[in-house]
């Protein structure tokens, strides 16, 4: 099962990961959030990768990075399988 944080207000996408059998959780904020919430997951979904997604320049983690932005929650799992 992959274990993906997902940015809050992406609700859609989060129900759709879930009934494919993801292990969803939420963080507010950016990416950084989520690792100091969850340490390691698979997947950081957000919105808005055009910002410092990390919030710092020189972070280190094994998850993807995945921008939600004009995606439907099919897409954003097709990008899910292939960074598998």
């Amino acid at each position: 099962m992959k274990h993906v944080a997902i940015q809050k207000d992406l609700t859609p996408i989060k129900s759709y990961l879930e009934d494919k059998g993801y292990d969803v959780r939420e963080f507010d904020g950016n990416a950084q959030n989520a690792i100091d919430e969850y340490g390691e997951v698979d997947a950081i979904v957000v919105t808005g990768m055009d910002n410092n997604t990390l919030g710092m320049q020189d972070t280190a983690c094994r998850a993807s990075i995945i921008d939600a932005t004009g995606k439907d929650p099919q897409q954003v799992e097709e990008e899910l399988c292939k960074k598998k």
